[in-house]
């Protein structure tokens, strides 16, 4: 089986943005349409993170 490639600074960065939009969210704006928005968000976020991943598993595409 293929092994899955090493994580970078892409996957790094989608971590940290999806960690500090939970901050803001949950302790700087603790507002439910805040924390609704960021959920919306982070969805995103890891939607692109999953097909980037997923391009540089299948393909070998590597910025």
């Amino acid at each position: 089986m293929v092994t899955p490639p090493p994580l970078d600074r892409y996957d790094a960065a989608a971590a940290l943005s999806v960690g500090c939009l939970l901050v803001v969210a949950y302790l700087l704006v603790p507002n439910p349409t805040v924390q609704y928005a960021v959920w919306l968000t982070i969805f995103c976020v890891w939607m692109a993170w999953f097909v980037f991943f997923g391009a540089k598993w299948l393909y070998g595409v590597d910025r």
